[in-house]
């Protein structure tokens, strides 16, 4: 089996098991709190249906109000600051669910923007990341010359470790603004922070959803998307070096693996004494065909066949042209001496196996 079907295997495999891993992890961690939680509901449900003599059907209708007015307690999400907040997030792939499209008309023009805006982020996000990288490796060049270091050239490593390192300042220092704006834990921000940039966007956490904050506070709305996208463009360079790194991997093993097919794919034979070199089954030129050892002539013929058998060659057909003149004199010469023609050798090639 080849190298690169054992390593898409593996990944396969690899991939399938983390996630039985993180499946069995999050079970042991979340399930218990969740039953918790259910039965704390469904007793504080009961409670509120014995205390204010609430039917069943009127406590569903509470359900529905109380869930439909969650998103209106932020402000108008389909105002112009709400628009362009939500169309950021379905262009950078976020998706967080606080505010859906609910007439046909807007799902449909959704559908629609997405396709366009989701490729174009992809390659806004891909560009500004390759700039940022470039920037970088000069920032890291320069500060190994000042620094006077043997290798002056910034290096993958380097790189992903300047990327990472902005990364990091950039969510330690938005969930510090996070959580001062949103009244959350450093903790929740942080996970908001990171949630939002890797583009998973559970819709647990979102911000601008407090105090009318979509209309009162401009300045605000407008750091949010700043965070978002710069952010979102560092963590596309901090993955696209990544990738860059994995398919340079990739070409050195189908490089190293091509190299060694070529070198067992090779073999020496002779022919009659001769060295000739073949490859995949095939005879390269490059023997030498004469009647003396000491002529190097080149057959510029490529036979492919794996197996030869006695095949006779025509001296006078396959000899040089100064030979073939040579010999036509002679021959000429023997018929006015009446001496019998020098008879002329024949070539054959023994039967060989490659």
């Amino acid at each position: 089996m080849k190298r690169q079907n054992v390593r898409t295997l593996s990944l396969v495999v690899c991939t399938f098991t983390y996630l039985l891993v993180g499946a069995a992890v999050f079970d042991a961690l979340e399930s218990e709190t969740e039953r918790k939680r259910w039965n704390h509901l469904l007793e504080l449900k009961a409670a509120l249906v014995r205390k204010y003599s609430i039917s069943e059907d009127d406590y569903r209708m509470m359900e529905v109000a109380i869930i439909e007015n969650k998103p209106h307690k932020a402000g108008p999400q389909w105002k112009f600051a709400g628009a362009f907040y939500f169309s950021t997030v379905v262009l950078a792939m976020i998706g967080y669910g606080h505010s859906t499209p609910v007439t046909i008309g807007g799902k449909a023009f959704c559908m629609a923007y997405a396709m366009v805006g989701i490729p174009l982020g992809l390659i806004m996000f891909q560009s500004i990341g390759e700039r940022l990288n470039k920037f970088a490796s000069v920032v890291i060049r320069r500060a190994k010359q000042y620094l006077k270091c043997k290798k002056e050239e910034a290096t993958e490593m380097n790189l992903m470790f300047a990327t990472g390192l902005l990364s990091s300042v950039i969510i330690t220092t938005g969930a510090a603004v996070f959580s001062k704006y949103e009244g959350w834990s450093y903790f929740d921000s942080f996970y908001y922070c990171f949630v939002t940039l890797t583009t998973i966007g559970f819709g647990d956490y979102v911000a601008l959803q407090n105090d009318q904050a979509l209309t009162t506070m401009p300045g605000y709305v407008a750091l949010s998307l700043v965070f978002i996208l710069f952010g979102l463009a560092v963590v596309a360079a901090s993955i696209n070096l990544l990738v860059l790194r994995f398919m340079t991997m990739n070409a050195e093993e189908v490089r190293r693996e091509d190299n060694e097919l070529q070198g067992v794919s090779q073999h020496v034979i002779t022919v009659d004494g001769e060295a000739v070199t073949s490859v995949n089954g095939k005879l390269l030129a490059g023997h030498t065909v004469g009647r003396d050892a000491g002529d190097d002539v080149d057959q510029v013929s490529v036979c492919s066949c794996t197996c030869v058998g006695p095949v006779q060659y025509d001296y006078n057909r396959d000899i040089r042209p100064a030979e073939r003149a040579a010999a036509n004199a002679a021959a000429a010469a023997a018929v006015v001496y009446n001496s019998p023609p020098t008879e002329q050798p024949l070539l054959s090639m023994k039967r060989v196996s490659i």
